[in-house]
């Protein structure tokens, strides 16, 4: 069998915020990605699934787990090397595409920073030559390189966005709720974009999202996340035709339907989280690639 390019066990991110309260933000999360897949996770706002992204990229420390990534183990301590290979293979694309670029940078220094720092270039002009090639497979311009953050829109500083993210050439890319900023038609550009450099690069992608409809056109597998905990994942086929957990039936039977007539007689499901203890749940395997959280 094939190893997964990332292998995510047990992680648990906690933030002690007093002597007393600590907010457990994540816990017991377990994922695989492989090569080349698309990796959906959904759930409200709150859910944990931005702490797991940064989490697995190690802008957080995880309090607890174990992360696998390109057959290294790169949770606790990093020496430098391990940590070189995580910044060149690793790369994240935030969600706000204005205040993750700096407005004192031109386009062309941010998106080169990564090339400066692990000198992949040999020469100032290759070095412009690949930041002019990859605003170009972004669908932006190589004078554009000269441009500062606030001159663009804001589809087109999500773009410089992705561009900085793949000038690296990465394995894995955690997009970040990297389209919920964005205007539908231009979303649609953002998410195309991304499959067809998945399609050139093979690249991996953790899509975090909130939108259902998006995440299933883009995504091969889905979890879905609630209060920290992966309560199930499966294809997406497997999610969206048969979902097993209460709450991640709730969450599609609020999705909005074009039809007028189908949405006329849609009925919502709630589900009530107080009365569920996930401390001593266990997952339950309904398929190969089907899981679901035993409350």
């Amino acid at each position: 069998m094939i190893e997964p390019l990332l292998k995510v066990k047990n992680l648990r991110q906690h933030f002690k915020i007093s002597r007393s309260f600590t907010v457990k933000a994540v816990n017991d999360v377990s994922f695989e990605i492989n090569a080349g897949e698309t990796y959906g996770l959904v759930g409200e706002s709150g859910s944990g699934k931005t702490t797991i992204g940064r989490s697995i990229i190690r802008l957080y420390d995880p309090t607890d787990g174990e992360i696998i990534f390109n057959y290294r183990k790169i949770s606790g301590e990093l020496d430098n090397k391990t940590r070189r290979m995580l910044r060149k293979n690793m790369q994240m694309i935030f969600q706000d595409p204005m205040s993750s670029l700096n407005p004192r940078k031109k386009i062309g220094d941010i998106i080169g920073e990564g090339l400066d720092i692990h000198k992949i270039y040999s020469t100032p002009k290759e070095r412009n030559e690949i930041i002019g090639e990859i605003l170009k497979k972004v669908g932006l311009s190589p004078a554009h390189a000269e441009r500062y953050p606030q001159q663009f829109s804001g589809g087109q500083r999500q773009r410089v966005g992705i561009a900085r993210a793949l000038v690296m050439n990465p394995k894995l890319i955690i997009a970040d709720e990297c389209i919920s900023a964005l205007d539908v038609s231009i979303q649609a550009q953002v998410v195309n974009l991304m499959k067809d450099i998945q399609d050139e690069t093979n690249c991996a992608y953790l899509f975090i999202a909130h939108d259902l409809s998006m995440v299933k056109y883009i995504s091969d597998r889905i979890g879905v996340l609630h209060k920290g905990y992966l309560v199930e994942t499966g294809t997406t086929k497997e999610i969206f035709s048969n979902p097993i957990h209460p709450y991640t039936q709730s969450l599609l039977s609020a999705v909005p339907q074009p039809n007028p007539a189908i949405e006329k007689n849609r009925q919502l499901i709630t589900y009530n989280s107080d009365k569920v203890n996930y401390e001593n749940a266990a997952m339950l395997q309904i398929s190969d690639t089907h899981f679901v959280m035993e409350c």
